[in-house]
């Protein structure tokens, strides 16, 4: 019998990890597809520019320096563009006098200018000379026409040597493809430097090496008198690229003519000049510092792969050691690539396989948890037989629970009881079917009010209800979301009477309600006995609220508060005191309250009123200026029509005084 219940067992275990392993299956095959899915290369390509400025490689020096025409130059020269040609052939013997290997012109002289400015700059041309060209793509109907825009005739017969600058930028307008011609810009500059390079693979990845001007730049203006402006030897053997590189207008929001974003756009914000890019291409070639992506198939693998391994890391459920190993896990991917990158020139995006792992993680985790659902709630369906639902919702959370006792916090609590429900359940006596319903909607209304504002329902007390805020969860603002939702209670009662009408019609029963609240100390948490307890609160501050609840019968008010409550709403509403009462502890009496308006009702000028009067009012009448307190009654009862039960028995008092 025991052996045969070993191999049951064993057979389940069988099952659970090839459904286990399955899954990771499962995982990985929604993913690969991803990976063929052209719009998210843009993700992937994004990734290569975050991974490519992470320590990046260097070339030893680099390969080419930079002659921008920039604003100083554009000040210094004081042409407008396009400037003369003459002007750059000045600029080609003022290199060669310098020592420049090569002189590599980023700027397409495609048609011709005066007869005088081009001779004069055909003159100056050789075979050290790079001139741009351009290829340029036209959509037509019949297919893609691509047209090579070289330099005017006389310039290559006078020796220059045309190169391609166009360049293929991502979906996402980025630059990041190497070019693949053998007749490139930067291809051609080695070329004439003695170094040919074979072209890069396709697809290969350009590594950038820091943000724009990072090259060795000097302006135009200096490299036309190099012997004023730069240092003995500065110009001697290097490739010089001339282009435009104005600082005014690069970020990437506004652009400028021939620059480009690319990988350290993401932190700068600033795009980097074509003439710029054109010597990383350089350096990419010369030192073979461009990234290569692998293969989709390959791709595909490492997709595969890491499911796999995800799967392995938690195969016995997601535990603390199973997160910290699937934190380990996702760091080691993105390391990986990182390192593959940066040593390898391999580039493996991490998205889709860290996407495999994070599935797999969650996936299992998903699982463990609709189990761990699944049992607390077996143990919370045999426990709410005996206990309250709402216990045992707080026993499945936090077992640690279990035990008699509580805590000391400062709470608002609130107690609402309904007015003439005694009489109503006399005259319903005989359909108690109908009082049951009624009760239960006027419940449901108050209970909702509550709710709304993330108050714990204490308990019901036939037509009574108790409430209280910040336990177990805490609140701040406690005392005012108790206040709104006291006001919203009374909002709810009037809906619900107007509901009542309309479906009774004017027969219908009418609800009214009476509100206390009180702040104070309490202990709340669990109380009661080892055999049944309930989630409650004690202290002077409950039994403050409860009398304030059967007190706003007597003052004929919806609502009073206590003086802590009123204290902390002050701010948020108009309050007018009531009057002083006795509370238990304290030598003085204390100050009772209700709300008049919100905050913002100061500027109806009755409110304003009201408040001015309505302190001068309770000072005559504890001073035994009975007439001037009469007076004053009769005004605030005019000001504020919904006190006029308060003032009333005000004016009761009086008359009894009298």
């Amino acid at each position: 019998m025991t052996e045969s219940r070993s191999a049951e067992d064993g057979d389940g275990r069988h099952d659970s990890v090839w459904r286990h392993f399955a899954m990771a299956g499962l995982i990985a095959a929604l993913l690969v597809p991803v990976s063929f899915f052209k719009p998210f290369h843009l993700v992937e390509g994004r990734l290569y520019d975050i991974f490519s400025t992470i320590a990046p490689p260097l070339p030893p020096q680099p390969g080419a320096v930079i002659v921008a025409i920039d604003e100083p130059s554009f000040s210094e020269v004081g042409q407008r563009w396009p400037w003369p040609r003459s002007l750059h052939a000045q600029l080609i013997e003022s290199l060669r006098r310098a020592g420049a290997k090569v002189i590599a012109f980023d700027i397409i002289f495609s048609e011709p200018s005066t007869e005088e400015a081009d001779r004069a700059l055909a003159s100056a041309l050789g075979p050290d000379v790079v001139l741009a060209s351009d290829d340029v793509t036209t959509l037509l109907d019949q297919g893609v026409q691509t047209t090579r825009v070289n330099p005017v005739d006389p310039f290559l017969d006078a020796g220059a040597v045309p190169g391609v600058t166009s360049v293929d930028l991502d979906g996402d307008a980025y630059l990041r493809l190497m070019p693949r011609g053998p007749d490139g810009f930067a291809a051609e500059a080695l070329r004439l430097a003695g170094t040919p390079v074979a072209p890069p693979p396709e697809g290969a990845l350009i590594q950038y090496f820091g943000p724009p001007r990072t090259y060795p730049t000097i302006s135009y203006y200096q490299a036309l008198d190099p012997e004023t402006f730069l240092p003995p030897g500065r110009l001697r053997g290097q490739t010089v690229f001339i282009g435009l590189s104005l600082k005014a207008a690069t970020s990437a929001d506004t652009g400028a003519p021939d620059t480009f974003p690319t990988a350290y756009t993401l932190t700068t914000g600033n795009l980097t000049a074509g003439v710029e890019v054109q010597a990383t291409i350089l350096d990419n070639l010369r030192h073979g510092l461009y990234a290569v992506p692998v293969s989709r198939l390959a791709m595909a693998g490492l997709i595969v792969l890491s499911a796999l391994l995800a799967a392995a890391l938690c195969l016995r459920g997601m535990s603390r050691r199973a997160g910290f190993l699937a934190v380990l896990g996702i760091a080691s991917l993105l390391v990986g690539a990182w390192a593959l990158l940066r040593f390898g020139r391999i580039w493996a995006p991490p998205a889709l396989p860290v996407g495999a792992a994070l599935g797999v993680f969650g996936a299992r985790f998903g699982l463990d948890f609709i189990r761990e659902r699944q049992l607390r709630h077996a143990v919370s369906e045999a426990f709410s037989r005996y206990l309250a639902p709402e216990l045992v919702a707080q026993l499945a959370r936090d077992p640690s629970a279990l035990k008699l006792g509580g805590e000391r916090r400062n709470l608002t609590i609130l107690f609402c009881d309904v007015r003439g429900f005694t009489s109503m359940s006399e005259r319903l006596k005989d359909e108690p079917e109908r009082l049951t319903t009624l009760i239960n909607r006027l419940l449901d209304a108050l209970s909702g009010a509550v709710l709304a504002e993330r108050g714990t329902i204490d308990k019901y007390m036939g037509d009574c209800v108790m409430a209280f805020w910040n336990a177990p969860l805490r609140n701040p603002d406690h005392p005012l979301r108790a206040v709104r939702a006291a006001l919203g209670m009374m909002e709810a009662v009037g809906e619900l009477n107007r509901t009542l009408r309309r479906e009774e019609g004017e027969n219908a029963p009418s609800f009214a309600v009476g509100v206390g609240i009180n702040t104070g100390d309490c202990v709340v948490g669990n109380v009661g006995s080892r055999w049944r307890y309930d989630y409650s609160v004690l202290g002077d501050a409950v039994n403050l609220a409860s009398r304030l609840e059967s007190l706003s019968k007597e003052f004929g008010v919806s609502l009073i508060l206590g003086p802590a409550t009123a204290e902390a709403v002050r701010d948020h509403y108009v309050l007018i005191e009531l009057d002083r009462i006795a509370v238990r502890g304290r030598a003085t009496e204390s100050a009772i309250y209700t709300v008049v308006a919100p905050a913002d009702g100061r500027a109806d000028p009755a409110v304003a009123e009201l408040e001015d009067l309505h302190p001068r009012l309770l000072a005559s009448l504890r001073a035994g200026e009975m007439e001037d307190a009469a007076r004053l009654v009769e005004r605030c009862r005019t000001l504020a029509p919904s006190l006029a039960g308060y003032y009333d028995r005000l004016a009761a008092r009086f008359a009894r005084i009298a």
